[in-house]
Parts: structure tokens; C-alpha cells; sequence
């Protein structure tokens, strides 16, 4: 009967702990999961191993078991004369007469005739009479899923239709989303074992990069143009905001790259959406262009008035 590492199998080392053990086995279902690789019995091989891997190391009683046969086969193999291992020490639920031997080929072909339910002889020789649930009820894997919104939908909030499964689910994307984000919707990740809930769907947010608006948590900051005659002597300019326009007071003599905060007219706060954040207009003055003769002359003169 071949020996099976189930440390290997779930790619952890012996001295893991329990959470560990879950969180690799966790990963490895989501990427073997035969929803997620239908038509490859290979991949349906990985995840009945890993599954049986998973029941025994996250179990005290079968890991401890496990860990002193894994020593004993170990030994055996350093020192193998040409003689097989001998199983019976190990076989669960078998009583033997003293210094007799079970037949392992017996053992396997008893197992096979009535069913191993998807795990291997393996499991079954050594764990199957231990108590050790082949059924437990194990949470399926998580899905996750990139979705692309706007930063007016991330303003706003919106949905998107997904398939998951070949159903038709429509996911509401709340309002002050940004990269990163996650929103779960539960019980549509993939089929749990044992009679468990089915694992969760997870989108992560990943917010477009906006044309004129530049996003720092829920402040948002901006370039404002501002024509040389209004920095000059003040004067009113429009200011674009993700839901329209506003009128911005500027004061006379302002200077390029002097920042203006419109509270209140940032983000919407993902978890306080009524809360928003600040909106900063940075001032970018701009100088007039296809001056006429006259133009020149003014500027010529208001030159010549500045001592330039």
C-alpha cells in the first residue's frame, strides 16, 4: 500500500499549527476545486487528496497517529532489507492474533468492494475506524473576482451582473468604494463538503484612473484653470465637480498653485456614506494666446508701469 505525505500534499511543514494547516488547505481547494477545473480528473486527484489531507492533520487524535506511522515508515525505508512494511501495528478497526500479520492486499481490496466514498485505501486502512469524520462539514472555498467601476460610479455606488455558476446574480457596489474594496456576497463562492455551507464570492474593487480628478482616500484634488485677468484682479471661476459644477470666489492677486478646499465636496465615506470628503482645486494660471497688436501694447505698457 503506498504511504501518503499528507504534509507534502498540503505543501506545509510537520511543525504547522492547525490554522496554518487550514489556511494551505484553504488556498489549494479554491485552485483544484472541480468547479473551478471542470473535465480534469487530475485536478479532481489533487483536491480528494488535499480534502483527505485536511481531515487527518487538522484532527489531534489521527494527526498524532499519522505522525508516528509517517516516523515508523521513515525508519523503515532507511533500513529496508527487501522486506515490505509491515501495516498491521497501524491497520484501524482490524484485531490480529499476537505475531500475526494482516494481509494488506486482504485489507485493500475489502476497502475497494465496499466503497472509499472518494478517499484512498490509505486513508481508510489507517483512519477509517478512528472516528475521523470523512463527512465533516467544511466551508467551500472562496471565489474572488476583479471588477472595474468608474470614479462616478464609485461616487455614486452601482452594480454589476455577474454569472456565478450559471446563475444570474446582480451585486450592489456600495457608494466611497476604492481600490481594494471588497464586497462579499455570501453563499456563492464554491460547494462546501460534508454537507457545509458553500464558500463566498468576493469582488475587489478596482477604481479607473479619472481624467481630471485625483483620488486620495475620500479627498478628491484637482487642477483649476484660471485665466491670468481673473487671478489678477479676482473674480468668480467654475469649478467641475463629480456632480456638476460650482462657483469658486477668487480673490485678486491669487498666485499659480495656490489650493483652494471645498468642504464636503470629496467621497462619500464607504463606511459613513453622508459623510464626505474635501475637494482641493489647485490654481493653474493660464496665459492668454493669439494676442492682437493692441494686446501686446497693453501688456507693453502695464510692462513698462511694473518696472519689468
Amino acid at each position: 500500500m503506498e504511504h501518503k505525505d499528507y504534509y507534502k500534499i498540503l505543501d506545509v511543514e510537520k511543525t504547522s499549527d492547525t490554522e496554518s494547516i487550514k489556511n494551505a488547505y484553504r488556498k489549494l481547494a479554491r485552485k483544484y476545486h472541480p468547479d473551478v477545473n471542470p473535465n480534469d480528473p487530475d485536478a479532481q486527484r489533487r483536491y480528494q487528496e488535499i480534502n483527505e489531507a485536511h481531515q487527518v492533520l487538522t484532527d489531534p487524535d489521527a494527526r498524532a497517529k499519522y505522525d508516528r506511522l509517517q516516523a515508523a515508515h521513515q525508519a523503515f525505508a532507511a533500513h529496508n532489507s527487501g522486506e515490505d512494511f509491515d501495516w498491521t501495528p497501524w491497520i484501524s478497526g482490524v484485531e490480529t492474533k499476537p505475531g500475526s500479520k494482516v494481509n494488506i492486499d486482504d485489507v485493500i481490496k475489502e476497502i475497494e468492494e465496499r466503497g472509499t466514498g472518494g478517499f484512498s485505501p490509505f486513508f481508510e486502512a489507517i483512519f477509517g475506524g478512528m472516528g475521523v469524520s470523512k463527512t465533516a462539514p467544511n466551508k467551500g472555498p472562496d471565489y474572488n473576482q476583479q471588477v472595474e467601476i468608474s470614479l462616478e460610479e464609485a461616487f455614486t455606488g452601482t452594480s454589476r451582473i455577474l454569472r456565478v455558476g450559471g446563475k444570474r446574480l446582480e451585486v450592489r457596489i456600495p457608494r466611497g468604494a476604492q481600490n481594494g474594496t471588497k464586497v462579499r456576497v455570501r453563499n456563492e463562492g464554491g460547494p462546501g463538503t460534508g454537507g457545509g455551507p458553500r464558500g463566498d464570492l468576493y469582488l475587489e474593487i478596482l477604481v479607473t484612473p479619472h481624467p481630471s480628478f485625483e483620488r486620495n482616500g475620500d479627498d478628491l484634488h484637482l487642477d483649476l484653470p484660471v485665466n491670468v485677468y481673473t487671478a489678477v484682479l479676482g473674480g468668480e471661476v467654475i469649478v467641475p465637480i463629480l456632480k456638476g459644477k460650482i462657483k469658486l470666489r477668487i480673490p485678486p492677486e491669487t498666485q499659480s498653485g495656490r489650493v483652494f478646499r471645498l468642504r464636503n465636496q470629496g467621497m462619500p465615506n464607504l463606511r459613513n456614506p453622508e459623510q464626505r470628503g474635501d475637494l482641493y482645486a489647485k490654481v493653474m494660471i493660464t496665459v492668454p494666446e493669439n494676442l492682437t497688436e493692441e494686446e501686446i501694447e497693453l501688456f507693453e505698457e502695464l510692462a513698462d508701469i511694473r518696472g519689468l
